[in-house]
């Protein structure tokens, strides 16, 4: 079989191109196209040997794209027009404009590309631009699968709920099929698949929804209830995940000074804060603001396993602040470091952070990482 010639559109800083190796597929990206020059910078560190364009999608002329002459696209559109926590503005925001660009460029292309990959935020199926895909594709003769899967269906203790897409040109009895890890994602008929698909998807919305709004139920401590603290504890249950351990760095090459979480943080977020423990089968999603910002950042790890969470943190709010402070602070809470994020996101060892360091480095990896 001959190497697959791929074109990766918002390549960001390579999530989908290590995908692509750690695949096994024969493949060779022949263009990756993004327009944030931080994120290039570390996409070319790694994969210095790929073409890398410093382009809008959108400017790029027809005739560049059919030169490429490739047989695959893969792709993870700006997710924040349909994230929920955004303003879901859908195709009519305009950082949408290049994905729709992208499908009207499509049907134009000299020659189709015989698969397409695309990734996005849970929000995506339902929106307008997702509808606007499927006609796309079946307009040009595609079958397609979409799935939503997490980390936590792979065995990762992370939960990252996101939108997958798989479109092959059609063809009888065609198939494409991932490692047993994954999905399959075969033709359309395939009647097994879709049962796959159902079980999946109801595999990852319990596991990764958020909690039914608990302003009328009993708190434990912290803001936890009752259900949070069975959610979590059925989590920590789930020995097909991985352990939080198996992803953090040898304590001797960390800066703990750079990383532990700040007395004043402590004592303003310390009841909201997500905390997890070596042992642990669970963390929340990470996101841009982590190490920036706390609330719903991102999860954050308690080194001294010498005192429980809910003797520290039931009754906090009848001491002063000092003795809440001195409290919280035997549990010795940092935030991950960047190899540690990495790690949770999936990318391997010898990723290479070029220049970069510390929490810059780790929200680089939270805004392009897939």
């Amino acid at each position: 079989m001959e190497s697959l010639r791929v074109l990766e559109l918002y390549s960001g800083i390579g999530g989908m191109h290590y995908a692509l190796k750690e695949s096994g597929i024969s493949a060779q990206v022949v263009a990756a196209v993004d327009i944030n020059t931080t994120a290039n910078e570390i996409y070319r560190h790694n994969f210095p040997d790929t073409p890398l364009w410093n382009k809008t999608i959108e400017g790029i002329p027809l005739d560049d794209f059919n030169k490429l002459s490739f047989d695959m696209i893969m792709m993870s559109p700006p997710c924040q027009p349909f994230t929920r926590l955004g303003l879901q503005g859908d195709v009519a925001d305009p950082r949408c404009k290049s994905f729709v660009f992208i499908l009207e460029l499509l049907p134009r292309l000299c020659k189709l590309p015989t698969y397409i990959l695309l990734e996005n935020v849970k929000g995506f199926e339902s929106s307008s631009a997702r509808d606007y895909l499927i006609k796309t594709l079946s307009g040009c003769g595609y079958t397609y699968q979409e799935c939503m899967i997490s980390p936590t269906n792979v065995g990762i203790p992370n939960s990252r709920l996101r939108y997958f897409l798989v479109a092959k040109m059609s063809a009888e009895n065609s198939s494409i099929q991932t490692s047993d890890k994954g999905c399959s994602f075969s033709h359309v008929t395939d009647s097994g698949f879709h049962e796959r698909s159902s079980v999946l998807r109801y595999k990852c919305q319990n596991i990764d929804q958020p909690s039914e709004d608990n302003s009328n139920v009993h708190v434990l401590y912290k803001r936890e209830t009752q259900m949070d603290s069975q959610k979590k504890t059925n989590q920590n249950k789930d020995l097909s995940v991985q352990q939080i351990q198996d992803y953090l760095e040898p304590q001797m090459n960390i800066d703990m000074e750079l990383y532990l979480l700040k007395p004043k943080t402590l004592l303003r977020y310390g009841s909201i804060l997500d905390i997890v423990q070596p042992h642990s089968r669970r963390s929340v999603c990470f996101t841009k603001g982590y190490g920036r910002y706390v609330e719903g950042t991102g999860s954050v790890l308690q080194c001294c396993m010498e005192n429980e969470i809910s003797s520290v943190f039931t009754n906090l709010d009848q001491l002063t602040e000092e003795e809440k402070l001195q409290k919280m602070l035997k549990l010795n809470l940092r935030y991950f470091t960047p190899r540690e994020v990495a790690n949770l996101m999936g990318f391997p060892q010898s990723f290479c952070k070029s220049k970069m360091s510390g929490f810059c480095f780790c929200v680089k990896i939270f805004i392009f990482s897939i």
